[in-house]
Order: structure tokens, then sequence, then C-alpha cells
């Protein structure tokens, strides 16, 4: 981030580049600069009884008894998306932030007995 500044401030010094626009190009940067000034924590764990996760204000647990599958959806931008398909039929997708690297948890997952579901590039 700070790069990016320093290059458009550059550009203002030495090419006497318009600030308003370089000002412009400064905004997609400004939800990391948010995030850094909140320290936003986001997190998971999980024991032999409960998976339990949290991102800022939201946080959510459930039973690994009541856990029927964990379905894996490999996104076009390469991400990983985790839901957990419960017994009642209710889903509850995990944020995404909170998740590990999807390989080592997915080995996690099934060495506890829970079935893992893989889709990839799907368009829903």
């Amino acid at each position: 981030m700070s790069a990016v500044w320093a290059g458009l401030a550059a550009l203002i010094v030495m090419f006497d580049a318009a600030w308003w626009l370089m000002a412009l190009c400064t905004l997609p940067s400004l939800p990391l600069i948010w995030e850094i000034a909140t320290d936003r924590q986001s997190g998971l764990e999980m024991d032999d009884t409960h998976l339990n996760w949290f991102s800022g204000r939201m946080s959510g647990t459930a039973k690994l008894a009541e856990i029927d599958w964990v379905r894996m959806d490999t996104r076009w931008d390469f991400s990983v998306r985790t839901t957990l398909c419960l017994r009642s039929g209710k889903r509850v997708r995990l944020p995404q932030e909170c998740t590990p690297p999807h390989r080592a948890f997915e080995e996690v997952l099934t060495s506890r007995g829970l079935t893992v579901i893989r889709h990839h590039f799907a368009r829903f």
C-alpha cells in the first residue's frame, strides 16, 4: 500500500500529475487502512465436540454432531467458500476471513469424521 502511495506522490512531484486524479487512485486503498486501524480479529477453533468461529463482531458455533457434511466451493478467483450443512437442513456459511487454508482444513475435518464435498468453479 505504501508503495502505491509513494508512486502516486512521485507522479505528482515529478510529472506534475493532477492531484485530484491521484487522490481518486488512492480510494481503493482506504478499506485496507480501515482494517489496519480497527485491528479486526478473526479465527476458527475446533475441539472434540464444537466448531467455533469469529470475525469482527460476528461469531458462531456448531456442534460437530449436528454437521451432516461440509461443502467447499472453489470460486472463479480461486478462493474457497466453506458451508456447513447441518442435519436440520440449515446451511451456515463460514466467513472467509476466519477459515484456515482449505487443504489443511479439509484434512482436519475428515480426521474428525466429517464428510467434505468439493465443488470447483460452480456458477452459483
